[in-house]
């Protein structure tokens, strides 16, 4: 594409389609935006347009276009195409930083995480640059550019907070701190001074706040890792700082919104953060300045309101305390009855009450309600730093606190009992209260797994949260129904299980309840009882004890999808998948009607698939249906296909990628499972499947190669017959992957399918190609997963056609090709080969060519029998060898970068390992000795002579082990 007026005018045109609300405009122009974003100067043009265009909506929707497509490409895949050329990322890293940094915020934002992505692949070693750039315009004095530079620093570091230490990570750390520390330092002074001289200017002061935050922000940044030696030798520099910014309060930066937190909130709790980070990781160095800065905090803590723009500060600065309180040489500043008396009265006790901005997102706002108070999101809430700093505090002072507690608790619950319609949130802080004192260690899969002695969990579950649950009522006081089911789900390993069996009706009844987080609690609190385990690593509740609530659970479960704001509730979801898993052939009877509701609810979301856990879960409870129905009846399998196959084949033709890749594992489940010939509806699809587009996306791989091995272990007759003409196009995908290194064992998962199944006689022409094709591969790119699947595929179609043909087929390719391939790859390479069926195929085929293949006893090749049989005792009894090459490493990674619907395996559509040998062979060390027996006996001496003269003694007496369990002798 040039960069011409005309380019830049279609390019508009399509932006401005791609922001229609009508899919039938929209679409079109996505597909066509993606068509042309491979061609040269495309990234050019969208970099044009956002500086150029009169229309602000179409410089952002250029700027969203331009951050997507460096995320889906700028990455160079190993054995993939490199999607941008090299003129057009020297011309972006050229242009973007002067661009991003004369850009509106709005577009800055966009093209700072630009820059980011780009940085994370380039710099430092092919973007050297970068750094002086930035750090260069420090000295501009304008902060709207100033910013922009801190902005896309502080994208470009914060990974450091989570990278793992590794020599790169501290190399590439080291340059950043010898330009950017000073700078930063000086810049952090200046900004501080200029906050004084500025001291009565509204708008400056806007300014400055916000380079304050980002500088604080990359301080922490700066300083994760370890403690630099430069921000050591100027620790007072900052921590002075710091501590004068905690205590400052400057009207002018105060703002009316009471949900919204201002800039003066933002950067206190940076600086809490901060000093959090130094108090756990430095704390020898940061001990002069802590008693001052927990001073501040307690100050700040204790004169802070309780509007929801302070969350984040609030939060921020008792995890500070939280993580004081815990280090043993900090213990003494907490240990005074009367501070730890103020601490859980002002501090904790305040910030566990249920505000009225709680109230209105647990009603109104229940989707992120539940993903904090679920999922441990709520790591900002006051709650959750409230319930740490209890945590903290029981370390050294569990007594004492829980002492304290409890007269709170007692006294909340009687408040509760004089009036519980006024009074209600009384006891919902009790409930959390209890809670954060018994849970010392939480892990989302088991619950609490270690409780605090002193509380009595059973006692106050029988008086305090069942009364609610067996309440007339579902939906009376849902915020403490909601209590009680988290209650039951927090401590179900502490509750004994009784209490739980009486539990799981109220549950199922709960379902119903009108509030999204009510239903949702209960659905989730039976999928975690679910699956707890008990004795014998058996599911602790059993589906005997379950059976009188089948009905009842599936109708409610079913019947919650349909209630408003659950219609895609991925926990409503797992419970179905979890219930179906426990119950199994329980559900017999509900299944016509169960397979309904789901594909009916399939259909509605494959028209906008946007709840990925919820999509995986309903596909799982899918195959869960298809596997418990067809294992008890397998001519049910009809009324699934005729159920599924108008869905799915809407899915394909409109081409929805999130569920192609799981309509391909249902639909290998179901093939797996016919006993007979392929059915025509399958036969009419096959073509379709080897359609280069398909194979394209990573994400449909591993699926679709699992399909088309199913169609060639049920078909491979009806292919030969009825579409050999597909044949090229099979091997052509054999091909394509085995071009990939990080796909190369899928090729060889199909490649020995086909050699398995396909008629011989099929293949005849295509044979020799296929060893060629590897052939070239292995010396372009020899990696140890190419070597065992090749020494795997070798063995099998040894098994398959004979030991002398796989000796014809090598040396018709090259003269002694043979020999070459059993001294430099099968004998030195074979303890490599892991996996039970693996060693198997290898082992029975080598003992066919050691025995089968007349040139092994009469050529040139014979002088590698004994090598190669001591090979084969060595993969029998010697550990394997799983070593790999350094700069291998890495290749296996299958992530692919960007979003692409990456593969999600099914477990429950998972497919039953195959073992090609099978019944044929069931020892192979036994089947070793008989060939060998059987060889001896054709040419009496040899054997014997050959073993004496060269194998080593310890395979010796291996060997002579299989002889005798064999009853057999080498004449």
């Amino acid at each position: 594409m040039e960069l011409s007026d005309a380019n830049l005018q279609t390019l508009t045109e399509y932006l401005k389609k791609t922001l229609d609300p009508d899919p039938a405009i929209r679409r079109p122009a996505e597909k066509f935006l993606e068509s042309v974003e491979g061609s040269q100067n495309y990234p050019l043009l969208l970099l044009t347009l956002l500086e150029k265009s009169q229309e602000n909506v179409i410089k952002v929707c250029a700027s969203v276009t331009f951050k997507n497509y460096i995320k889906r490409n700028w990455r160079i895949v190993e054995d993939e195409p490199n999607k941008i050329c090299e003129s057009d990322r020297i011309a972006i890293k050229a242009n973007i930083v002067p661009l991003m940094l004369s850009s509106p915020e709005q577009i800055q934002k966009q093209l700072s995480d630009a820059i980011s992505i780009i940085g994370r692949e380039d710099f430092p070693q092919k973007w050297p640059d970068l750094l002086t750039e930035m750090v260069n315009r420090f000295q501009s004095g304008d902060f709207h550019v100033i910013n922009g530079v801190l902005r896309t620093a502080h994208s470009l570091f914060k990974r450091y907070r989570h990278e793992f230490k590794s020599n790169e990570l501290w190399t590439e750390i080291k340059l950043v701190l010898d330009a950017f520390a000073l700078p930063l330092t000086n810049l952090f002074k200046a900004t501080i001074e200029l906050c004084s001289t500025h001291a009565n200017d509204a708008s400056a002061l806007k300014v400055l706040f916000s380079s304050l935050i980002l500088i604080a922000k990359l301080f922490y940044s700066l300083n994760f890792q370890d403690l630099p030696e430069f921000f050591e030798d100027n620790m007072e520099t900052w921590m002075t700082n710091f501590h004068s910014l905690l205590t400052l309060d400057n009207k002018l930066l105060q703002t009316d919104d009471e949900e919204e937190a201002g800039l003066l909130e933002l950067l206190k709790s940076q600086i809490c953060d901060n000093a959090a980070l130094y108090a756990q990781k430095y704390d020898e160095e940061f001990q002069p300045y802590l008693p001052r800065f927990v001073t501040a905090i307690w100050n700040l803590l204790v004169t802070t309101g309780q509007e929801v723009k302070y969350d984040l500060l609030v939060s921020n600065a008792i995890q500070f305390l939280a993580s004081v309180c815990e280090r043993p040489h900090y213990k003494h500043l907490f240990e005074d009855q009367n501070t730890l008396t103020s601490i859980c009265e002002k501090v904790i006790v305040p910030n566990m009450e249920f505000r009225a901005a709680d109230e209105e997102a647990f009603e109104d706002n229940s989707e992120e309600y539940i993903r904090r108070d679920l999922e441990g999101s709520d790591i900002d809430t006051r709650r959750r730093a409230a319930c740490d700093l209890v945590r903290g505090l029981c370390k050294f002072f569990e007594g004492p606190v829980t002492g304290i507690f409890s007269g709170y608790v007692n006294s909340m619950l009687q408040e509760y009992a004089k009036n519980p319609t006024v009074n209600w949130k009384h006891k919902d802080a009790a409930i959390y209260l209890v809670t954060s004192l018994a849970s010392k260690a939480q892990t989302q899969k088991h619950g609490i797994t270690q409780a605090n002695e002193l509380v009595n969990l059973t006692e106050f579950f029988v008086n305090h949260i069942q009364p609610d649950l067996k309440s007339a009522s579902v939906n009376e006081f849902p915020v403490l129904k909601a209590d009680g089911i988290k209650y039951i789900m927090i401590f179900r390993n502490q509750v004994p299980k009784e209490q739980l069996l009486v539990s799981i009706p109220l549950l199922i009844n709960h379902l119903q309840a009108e509030s999204i987080v009510v239903h949702t609690y209960a659905a989730h609190a039976l999928e975690r009882l679910f699956t707890m385990r008990g004795a014998n690593n058996t599911t602790l509740i059993t589906a005997a004890e379950m059976a009188p609530f089948v009905e009842v659970l599936l109708t409610n479960l079913f019947k919650a999808l349909t209630l408003p704001g659950s219609s895609e509730n991925e926990y409503i979801m797992k419970a179905i998948m979890r219930s179906f898993s426990l119950l199994q052939e329980s559900i017999i009877p509900y299944i016509p009607s169960v397979i309904t509701q789901l594909t009916q609810k399939l259909l509605a979301v494959s028209k906008n698939p946007s709840k990925p856990h919820f999509n995986h879960y309903m596909f799982e409870s899918i195959c869960l249906s298809i596997r418990i129905t067809c294992k008890a009846n397998p001519d049910a399998l009809g009324s699934f296909e005729e159920a599924l196959f108008m869905v799915f084949t809407e899915i394909l033709q409109n081409d929805v990628q999130e569920f192609i890749p799981y309509v391909f594992q249902v639909m290998s489940l179901l093939l797996e499972m016919h006993k007979n010939e392929i059915p025509s509806s399958y036969m009419a699809l096959f073509p379709h499947l080897l359609q280069p587009v398909l194979w394209e996306r990573t994400g449909n791989i591993p699926p679709l190669v699992r399909l088309l091995q199913a169609y060639l272990e049920r078909g491979a007759n009806t292919i030969a017959s009825a579409a050999a003409d597909k044949i090229p196009g099979l091997l052509g995908v054999f091909q394509k992957l085995i071009a990939s290194k990080a796909n190369d064992h899928q090729g060889f998962y199909l490649l020995n399918s086909i050699i398995e199944h396909m008629p011989p006689e099929s293949l005849d022409q295509y044979r020799k190609q296929i060893f060629i094709l590897l052939f070239q591969r292995l010396q372009n790119s020899k990696t140890t997963k190419f070597i065992k699947s090749f020494l795997v595929f070798i063995n099998l179609y040894c098994i398959k056609y004979g030991a002398l043909a796989l000796q014809e087929v090598f040396d018709s390719i090259q003269p002694k090709m043979f020999g070459m391939v059993l001294e430099k790859i099968i004998i030195p390479e074979i303890q490599k080969v892991s996996g039970q069926v693996e060693k198997k195929i290898c082992a029975v085929g080598i003992t066919k060519i050691l025995t089968e293949c007349p040139p092994m006893m009469d050529t040139e090749y014979t002088k590698l029998w004994t090598p190669l049989l001591q090979a084969l005792i060595g993969l029998f009894e010697l550990p394997e060898d799983d070593t790999i090459p350094d700069e291998e490493h890495f290749i296996d990674i299958e992530d692919t970068p960007g979003y692409q619907t990456a593969f999600s395996q099914l477990a429950f559509a998972g497919k039953k390992e195959h073992d090609p040998v099978g019944q044929m062979v069931n020892n192979p060390r036994i089947h070793l000795a008989q060939s060998l027996h059987k060889l001896s006996t054709a040419c009496p001496g040899r054997v014997p002579s050959m073993l004496s003269t060269s194998l080593n003694a310890e395979a010796l007496q291996y060997l002579q082990g299989y002889l005798q369990a064999a009853s057999v002798t080498l004449l």
